[in-house]
């Protein structure tokens, strides 16, 4: 994959798979709910080490019982092991299916704009259009997509100089300042719904 190399988890291991491996940065993105950033990001190579390969084939051909407990090894790949698995799964079949194993594809077979990219990563299991927008800033920012239009496609999520999401994350000053900002709209999301 082309683009700076990513610096999301504090673990070496685990970045340098995000930076070389698409399918890994997608399902990095995917597990990111409900968890931190970096334990999020770290789940492709857990997953991998556990696994020995961390391709849609292999991932989607898995049987589900066995899948659910590489989750559950500790270290655990996600607080809950057995929806993710299924949904990383699902992403996995999907990226087989649609995409001939190729996760890749999805942001540049046919050279898409920004819009349609932004429409593929909706169409994937898992993924909603707050996900989306993020993934597809995180592409344009930090993986050298230049589809026209991403950073419209992307909202503001794709801004210069905003610190919203794993998009902005290059090192531990920028992931100070994305927690800062998830810290403040979570705080006036409470203030809205209290008034």
């Amino acid at each position: 994959m082309d683009g700076m190399e990513l610096h999301i988890t504090g673990d070496p291991a685990a970045d340098k798979l995000l930076s070389e491996d698409a399918f890994a940065l997608l399902t990095g993105m995917l597990l990111d709910q409900q968890v931190t950033m970096e334990s999020a990001f770290a789940g492709p190579e857990k997953i991998r080490t556990r696994m020995g390969t961390l391709t849609p084939e292999a991932i989607a051909g898995h049987d589900p019982a066995e899948f659910v407990e590489i989750f559950k090894e500790r270290p655990a790949v996600h607080r809950f092991p057995g929806s993710m698995a299924g949904r990383v799964q699902a992403l996995a079949e999907a990226v087989r299916d649609h995409w001939d194993g190729d996760a890749a594809a999805i942001w540049t077979k046919g050279s898409p704009d920004g819009a349609e990219v932004l429409k593929r990563l909706k169409a994937l299991p898992g993924f909603g259009e707050q996900k989306a927008k993020i993934f597809l800033a995180l592409l344009g920012k930090q993986r050298g997509l230049d589809a026209p239009g991403w950073r419209e496609a992307a909202g503001h999520y794709g801004e210069e100089g905003s610190y919203l999401s794993v998009a902005d994350i290059v090192d531990p000053e920028s992931l100070a300042k994305v927690r800062a900002s998830k810290q403040a709209a979570k705080a006036a999301a409470k203030a809205g719904k209290e008034r």
